[in-house]
């Protein structure tokens, strides 16, 4: 039995449990507690240590999944998950990257934890359904049938997104001057006329408290933010959040807060800004994540 089996799939669990919660500070926490567990247990009964874990995470996430769901229907303003800053490899993985996109996670906020669960390990990481039903206590029946419900609820809601690129990336500096010089018809160009533009700030910095849509009126609104967010002792980098191309804005090397650019067909469909402090201690790190080799049918 190898000792450090937690670590050598730490990735993997840490994946699974963000993808259930879409907070990073909630999956490691999850990650802590599944770790108590493997410690406490007898590993000469454990036959295969990677299917254990991910038993084990899983039901550890949906409990505290279960916890958080009353609370982020209080949160003030628009809740986005947790910003992960993410390696170029993500974008090798297309089931992996949009997986993670703020949009898909956005979706996956609407289903119940146990909608949730199934559909992350089975469309995500290809887990079976019989595998499944044994990590949240159902039957193989049941299981098949909320995966059959869930799926049709995410491909009903989801959007499309290039990953970050060479070209992606292109296109934010083209929006990044353009806001620089106040060009908004430049800025307009660059969007889709149905582009949404959402905004984090949990009620402790100023941020839009419903989502911005139309062409127009993001430009307008982003200009508007720019003018008073934005000042020479602004430093922008670029970035890759949640396997999207992104822009941090920092002042004195802290970061004051992160925009993620949903891009699709050289478009800008969706802008994600998170400004809330308590979502940015952990974006410094880049968080690896893996989806442990399974195979998967696809979103």
């Amino acid at each position: 039995m190898t000792e450090d089996a937690f670590s050598e799939h730490r990735a993997l669990l840490f994946t699974i449990a963000y993808e259930m919660l879409g907070s990073a500070a909630d999956a490691e926490d999850v990650l802590q507690e599944s770790y108590l567990r493997w410690s406490a247990v007898d590993r000469a009964e454990i036959d295969h240590p990677r299917a254990y874990l991910v038993r084990v995470v899983t039901r550890q996430a949906l409990n505290h999944l279960r916890t958080v769901k009353a609370r982020r229907e209080e949160y003030i303003g628009t809740w986005l998950p947790e910003p992960i800053r993410t390696g170029p490899a993500v974008g090798d993985d297309a089931i992996l990257a949009e997986s993670v996109s703020m949009a898909l996670m956005l979706v996956l906020e609407t289903l119940n934890p146990t909608e949730r669960a199934v559909f992350v390990l089975h469309d995500v990481f290809g887990y079976s359904h019989r595998e499944i039903a044994d990590s949240i206590g159902k039957s193989e029946v049941t299981v098949r049938q909320i995966a059959r419900r869930a799926r049709q609820h995410v491909h009903a809601r989801r959007r499309r997104f290039d990953p970050d690129s060479q070209a992606t990336r292109e296109i934010v500096d083209r929006f990044l001057f353009a806001t620089s010089t106040g060009e908004i018809q430049a800025l307009m160009d660059l969007m889709a006329p149905d582009v949404v533009q959402i905004a984090d700030g949990g009620g402790k910095v100023t941020a839009a408290r419903r989502p911005v849509i139309g062409s127009e009126e993001v430009a307008r609104f982003i200009l508007g933010v720019a003018r008073t967010s934005i000042t020479p002792a602004t430093r922008i980098e670029h970035a890759t959040y949640n396997g999207m191309p992104a822009a941090r804005f920092l002042t004195d090397g802290a970061l004051d807060w992160l925009v993620a650019f949903e891009i699709h067909d050289g478009r800008i469909t969706g802008l994600y800004a998170v400004r809330n402090p308590d979502k940015l201690h952990r974006a410094d790190t880049v968080r690896l994540l893996d989806r442990g080799g399974r195979g998967a049918a696809g979103l």
